[in-house]
């Protein structure tokens, strides 16, 4: 449960900003409904739903394959790097 402070104001609990996405900055309407307040989410908040929902994670799906696609991708060499990991370990000891 949270309290009011003194200003008025409320803190959302971490579970619920979490949940919802909620960062500080962002905006949030109260909505009177009889004997209680309802919070509600700007519309760019609302997490999508149903279709929506699936339609992103295709084109995400298809930008990534298109990403890991690309010719000319340049991939990180891990066997020259010009040292050692034991070396990292042995630089600056006067044993």
């Amino acid at each position: 449960m949270a309290k009011v402070t003194s200003k008025l104001q409320v803190t959302v609990p971490k579970a619920i900003a979490d949940r919802f996405g909620i960062r500080p900055g962002d905006e949030i309407e109260f909505l009177p409904a009889d004997n209680s307040l309802r919070i509600l989410l700007s519309p760019d908040k609302v997490p999508p739903q149903g279709e929506d929902r699936l339609r992103l994670f295709d084109q995400a799906t298809r930008r990534q394959r298109e990403r890991e696609g690309r010719p000319g991708k340049v991939q990180a060499s891990t066997t020259d790097r010009g040292w050692t990991r034991e070396e990292l370990y042995d630089r600056g000891r006067t044993d």
